[in-house]
């Protein structure tokens, strides 16, 4: 039976540095994208939109019908299989105010707060 690796060493380097790629793919999917986005203003917010920095959209109103009031919290999953960490958030309140925040990073935030 002919050894395929000539040179053993390098044949363990390569495959270590093979694992440790693919590692590291599997702990950036397992990243936890959950953030509890809190309304900390005076007003109900009445849509909320947040998008991963590479579309050219706001995608739907994450909210749905709903509605977020005054000092409440609702808890987001951003993990929608593209693996961006960075999000846009659009939030619409019933006032016609509309506050936009750039460049979120859900991979490293647990909690945004809308305030005044």
């Amino acid at each position: 039976m002919r050894n395929h690796c000539l040179f053993k060493t390098l044949c363990l380097v390569s495959m270590v540095s093979i694992f440790a790629v693919f590692g590291a793919v599997d702990q950036a999917a397992a990243v936890d994208r959950r953030v509890k986005i809190i309304n900390e203003t005076t007003f109900d917010m009445v849509e909320f939109y947040g998008s991963n920095v590479g579309t050219d959209s706001w995608e739907e109103d994450l909210l749905g019908d709903d509605i977020l009031p005054a000092g409440s919290f609702f808890i987001v999953n951003f993990d929608d299989g593209s693996g961006y960490c960075m999000f846009d958030f659009l939030g619409v309140f019933e006032d016609g105010d509309e506050v936009i925040k750039r460049r979120v990073n859900v991979c490293q935030i647990g909690t945004f707060r809308f305030a005044e």
